[in-house]
């Protein structure tokens, strides 16, 4: 992606603003370790735009570490269910792709894992989406979803110390996906499938509870 001599004006011209929700995200790509085919390969955000694919952008703080294994873990265990949603789910850290490789075939808790393993060894994907401590040169726990179209519809920024759980990542994405097909509903707090949704219109103001319990 970068020989790794980017100035912060390169960084301007590649990615003009910070990543916001409801915009575009522009195409990018990161060097990678696919665990699946055991080699190196790019992670073309173009690409995937063009297959039509959801994108799940998984950043986590360092390779070796404590929490982050347990993560990328948990997010190996609703892989498939992301997958099926139509999701290209992608581990992203500031460590290079032979860290990656090292760390995969160290770490048990990586044994299922089978999403592309990303590097951000410049920052600069990580300062776009906002996540990257400039006093550590590393990334925060940030998750983010792209829809087919490029758009970023989601975003979440955790601080170092506390996981997340890929269980409401899929529910998210659940709803995303859904909406996708019904732009003209909205899902209500803690919606799963087969809930009920919202209409917004004048009819619905002062009138949730009875679209909610009718």
């Amino acid at each position: 992606m970068s020989c790794g001599c980017e100035t912060d004006h390169d960084h301007d011209e590649m990615f003009p603003e910070f990543a916001k929700v409801g915009q575009l995200v522009p195409p990018f790509a990161m060097e990678s370790y696919d665990p699946v085919e055991g080699g190196f390969c790019e992670v073309d955000m173009g690409a995937l735009r063009e297959q039509g694919k959801w994108v799940v952008l998984f950043f986590y703080p360092a390779d070796f570490t404590f929490v982050c294994p347990t993560e990328l873990a948990d997010l190996a265990a609703k892989h498939a269910d992301l997958v099926r949603l139509g999701a290209e789910v992608i581990s992203v850290s500031t460590d290079t792709k032979f860290t990656h490789l090292a760390w995969k075939s160290d770490e048990r808790l990586l044994a299922d894992v089978k999403f592309k393993m990303a590097s951000d060894a410049t920052g600069e994907v990580s300062r776009f989406f906002d996540v990257w401590d400039y006093d550590t040169g590393l990334a925060l726990r940030g998750t983010f979803v792209i829809n087919p179209e490029g758009m970023l519809v989601s975003a979440e920024i955790n601080y170092y110390n506390v996981g997340r759980n890929a269980d409401e990542l899929v529910r998210k994405m659940e709803a995303n996906a859904y909406l996708k097909d019904h732009p003209e509903q909205a899902c209500p707090a803690k919606w799963v499938p087969g809930g009920k949704t919202l209409t917004p219109g004048e009819g619905l103001v002062g009138k949730v509870y009875e679209a909610l319990n009718d």
